[in-house]
């Protein structure tokens, strides 16, 4: 039996990703020889990190930081030459993402979820962040990952997973993709047993179909009572990040620019985020055949 598993629809996901502009020269602020998850390889650009709000309404970019590789800011007169200030400090990307979670909170974004792939998941102080702040998330680890058993000892992700029986793995969809639904085997196993009192701590693994030994792991946090279905609706919510990017490069130019300066990339990245935003919009009130709200956004053009 295959179960459609989406998160409840009153709450919205935030989801941590970043991108790669691919750059020539060394005078754009934050270019460096550097891994790009878009090119798949290390190449001379430039890395924004990103907070995408995946909900029942859409999916936009809603917030960016631009990384600063720390040669850059150990080099204070390349930095000034570039437009950024002595104030700007070194900041990791888990760090650029935390900051964007602090400001997602603050302006009281609708969201119940957060979640990212390993290059976050992995950071124990974001997962800590978020659990003082009682924010659920379902965050990708790498699979060497080290958690605390319900027996209290330390263990590696994979090999905790490894004691599961196979009728511990169910078949599941998080969701529809280019070719159709994502199926996947999923378990989820308890951890942490030294917990507060009406929260629960779990090792989430999904397995493939086709190539079992194929294993992701992810650490989650939530209510106690959140079902195995809803962890893997929010964990397939991260793919929604890569259409927000992949619609704002093809639609709203976010890397089609040729500015240098720190403050020119905040300026053109976000307005391509708001137009991104606004097309949303626009094509929701079109298919709702909302006449009268399309009409309106036309009128401030």
């Amino acid at each position: 039996m295959v179960v459609d598993c989406i998160a409840d629809p009153r709450d919205g996901v935030l989801i941590l990703d970043d991108t790669g502009f691919l750059k020539k020269g060394v005078r754009s602020a934050g270019v460096a020889r550097q891994y790009s998850g878009t090119a798949g390889r290390i190449e001379n650009c430039q890395i924004g990190v990103f907070c995408a709000y995946a909900g029942p309404k859409g999916r936009a970019l809603i917030d960016r930081e631009l990384y600063l590789p720390k040669a850059w800011i150990d080099d204070r007169e390349r930095c000034r030459l570039a437009g950024i200030g002595d104030e700007v400090g070194f900041a990791t990307k888990p760090d650029l993402g935390i900051a964007m979670l602090a400001r997602a909170v603050e302006a009281r974004v609708p969201f119940g979820w957060v979640t990212a792939d390993e290059a976050y998941g992995q950071v124990g102080r974001l997962r800590l962040w978020l659990e003082q702040r009682h924010i659920a998330h379902v965050l990708c680890v790498p699979r060497t990952q080290m958690v605390i058993s319900m027996g209290l000892t330390q263990e590696r992700a994979h090999h905790l997973a490894g004691q599961l029986q196979p009728g511990d793995w169910h078949r599941l969809s998080c969701g529809d993709g280019a070719r159709g639904r994502r199926e996947y085997h999923w378990a989820a196993i308890s951890i942490r047993p030294l917990r507060e009192p009406g929260v629960g701590h779990w090792l989430l693994a999904r397995r493939s179909i086709a190539k079992p030994e194929e294993i992701a792991y992810y650490i989650c946090f939530a209510n106690e009572n959140t079902s195995l279905a809803e962890l893997v609706g929010v964990a397939g919510s991260r793919w929604a990040v890569e259409e927000c990017f992949q619609a704002a490069k093809n639609e709203t130019g976010l890397d089609h620019y040729q500015v240098r300066g720190y403050q020119a990339w905040y300026r053109h990245v976000t307005l391509s985020m708001t137009a991104a935003a606004f097309l949303l919009r626009l094509q929701r009130g079109q298919q709702k055949g909302d006449l009268a709200d399309t009409d309106r956004y036309h009128s401030t053009l």
